[in-house]
């Protein structure tokens, strides 16, 4: 049977972690390791400073004091004797989408088991209400992936609309799009009268043409959207290599 290695950013007790589990529990041999509160927006930090807490719980749930990249760390390195075949992060109370990725501690956690060396996939519900048509996308992809070849160390970051299972329209595969500038941080004031700041929250869409992520699910299709790690801006290279020229 199918090892699966699951976590997320919500906390070890969020509803959609458990639904999760559910989905996918008939169909392979799971492992759950999970913050032990909400470290959503920690995207991919490690703990370096402390030592980490791993403790088991009545659900059978791990609980990690550490952020998800920990997590996801932890379940995959060493911990077992046994390695899982594929790490699972979600699902994710929120959408994931466009540059959310690089702040997002769902799919941060899904990127550590790539970079381990692991298939990952990050599952979030663009929404708060049907955790179970997401937790039914999962077992799907999962079902499907012997089917699928990807390449080593490969990451799908699904995001999947917030409507009942027989509303959605199909699935997409899609790049990601892009927001514009986020909003001012909000002040406020504490106890003592000190100025506070919140962060703002997120620009409006920039880029949700017709192949991003955004219009996918704004249409009602599950979006697929194979990510990478490099980050260079390759069409660049030229460019700056013309003006670094230039000043010489």
């Amino acid at each position: 049977m199918r090892r699966l290695l699951l976590s997320n950013d919500d906390g070890v007790n969020a509803p959609g972690l458990k639904a999760l589990h559910d989905a996918l529990s008939p169909y392979a041999k799971l492992r759950v390791v999970a913050p032990d509160r909400d470290r959503s927006g920690a995207s991919n930090s490690l703990t370096l400073s402390r030592p980490l807490s791993l403790s088991p719980m009545d659900s059978g749930f791990y609980s990690v004091d550490g952020t998800p990249a920990d997590c996801v760390y932890l379940g995959v390195n060493g911990v077992w004797d046994e390695t899982p075949d594929l790490v699972i992060s979600g699902i994710n109370h929120g959408g994931n989408l466009g540059d959310d990725v690089l702040y997002s501690g769902t799919v941060a956690a899904a990127m550590e088991g790539r970079n381990l060396g692991m298939t990952a996939i990050a599952v979030s519900l663009v929404g708060h209400r049907y955790f179970e048509t997401a937790g039914r996308v999962a077992a799907s992809l999962v079902g499907a992936l012997e089917q699928l070849s990807l390449p080593p160390r490969s990451l799908l970051n699904v995001n999947v609309p917030d409507v009942p299972w027989e509303e959605l329209r199909g699935f997409r595969v899609t790049r990601m799009g892009y927001r514009g500038p986020a909003e001012r941080p909000i002040e406020t004031r504490d106890p003592r009268g000190r100025l506070r700041y919140w962060i703002a929250p997120v620009g409006e869409n920039a880029d949700d043409a017709p192949d991003t992520d955004f219009a996918a699910v704004a249409e009602g299709y599950v979006s697929i959207t194979p990510l990478q790690t490099d980050l260079t801006r390759h069409a660049a290279r030229d460019d700056v290599q013309d003006w670094l020229d230039a000043l010489t």
